[in-house]
Formats: C-alpha cells, structure tokens, sequence
C-alpha cells in the first residue's frame, strides 16, 4: 500500500478508491509535542477498536463522519477528507491546559460546555485561537466555524449519555474536522482514550492519555477499562 501520509499516532494509505483511504492505528504514544513517546503494544489495536464503536454511534445519531467501517486490528476504511488546520476541544469538566492558562482548580463542571479552537501547527505548538484568528489566517469560512461548533456540540452530547451510561465521565475531548468527497462537513481523525479525557464516575479515576503524559499508571489497563465498559452493555 502506497502511504500518503504519517503522523504521531496514525499512518493513512492509499486505496484502489481515490476517494477512499485506510487509517492504520499505530502504538506509538506521545505528549507535550512529543517530547515524551513510547511505543505500547496493542494501544494501536483498542484506539482502533473504540474509534470505530464511536464514530458508529455517532452516525447513528445523525453526524456525519468520514468512517466507513472497520477492515482489520488496526484499519479502518474511511472517506478521505479534506482536512482543517483546527482542533475542536469541547470541555465539561475542567481539567488540562484550561486550568493552567486561567488559574482553575480541576474537576470544575462547566455549564454551558465551553468550547475552544486551536490552530494545529506544531512549530507554534497548536496555539488557543478565536474566530477572528481563524478568519485571518483563511483556516475556515465562518458558516465552517459556526458548523463545526454545532457539531463538536451535539457529539458532545451523544458522546456524554454514551459514556455516563457506561460508568464514565467525558471530561473534554478535541475533535478534528475536514470537507468529504461529496462536498458535506464531517467529523475525522478519531475519537479514543488518546483524544478524550475519561474518569471513571464513581472514583474519579482517569483512564486516558493523561495516565501516560503525567504518569499515573499504566497506559494500556487505563484504556482496556474504557473500551471493556462501552463494551459492556
């Protein structure tokens, strides 16, 4: 397979489709601007595994993504996108850089949920932008932004109802988006332990990236509790 493109945690591959690619799911496990890495066997296999059960959850419940079905361990089949330079985060709890730029004390319920943008540019390590920025710098129209917005906002709310009522709490999570072949908005990337911040609803325990960035335990059993639990009824 001819590669197209390789990031931190994903190889991307070209298909006999021109409009189809597969995402190959790797073990690789990074933070701070990579500064921190380490390769985790079978981390690969379980972002794949809880990727392809959300983003079908979520086209179930009416959002568009660019998942298409999953292929293998690793693979799955999806719609190749034209790819934003923005991250979405959407934040319930505080928790993360939030804290740390305005002083908050952690596990902060928000109400309304707060919603943030990034540009994803790693020499300027993803600065926190506005939609003023975004407009200056031609990273999106701003119907685009206002979309996206509506969209992180409703997965949002799939995703919380999900995860509560597999004893999880979705504290944040970022989002990427990009323009399908058909020309529609949708969710792309994934959407994993490695992008979500989730804590177990009865300890507070958390069971997602955060363990490996901050050393709080073993990385693997954290995200093998997520997946047993959406896994489990």
């Amino acid at each position: 397979m001819e590669k197209l493109y390789e990031g931190k945690a994903k190889v991307i591959y070209k298909t006999e489709e021109e409009d189809k690619v597969i995402v190959f799911f790797k073990d690789s496990a990074t933070a701070f601007d990579a500064t921190k890495r380490a390769e985790i066997e079978g981390k690969g296999v379980i972002n794949n595994t809880i990727s392809s059960l959300l983003f079908e959850l979520l086209e179930k419940s009416g959002i568009k993504t660019h998942y298409i079905k999953k292929i293998s361990d690793r693979e799955m089949l999806v719609w190749r996108a034209k790819r934003f330079d923005l991250e979405v985060v959407v934040r319930n709890i505080t928790a993360g850089s939030l804290c740390k730029r305005l002083g908050l004390e952690e596990g902060l319920e928000l109400k309304p949920p707060l919603v943030e943008f990034f540009y994803k540019n790693d020499q300027l390590h993803d600065p926190l932008v506005c939609v003023e920025h975004i407009r200056l710098l031609n990273l999106a129209e701003d119907w685009q932004v206002q979309s996206m917005k509506e969209m992180a906002l409703k997965t949002n709310q799939v995703l919380k109802e999900f995860f509560k009522g597999h004893g999880l709490l979705l504290v944040d999570f970022k989002l990427e988006f990009g323009i399908l072949p058909d020309g529609s908005l949708a969710v792309i990337d994934e959407i994993s332990p490695d992008t979500c911040r989730l804590w177990d609803a009865k300890t507070g325990e958390k069971l997602d990236k955060d363990r490996f960035r901050f050393d709080l335990g073993d990385l693997m059993e954290g995200y093998r509790r997520v997946l047993e639990k959406i896994q489990g009824g």
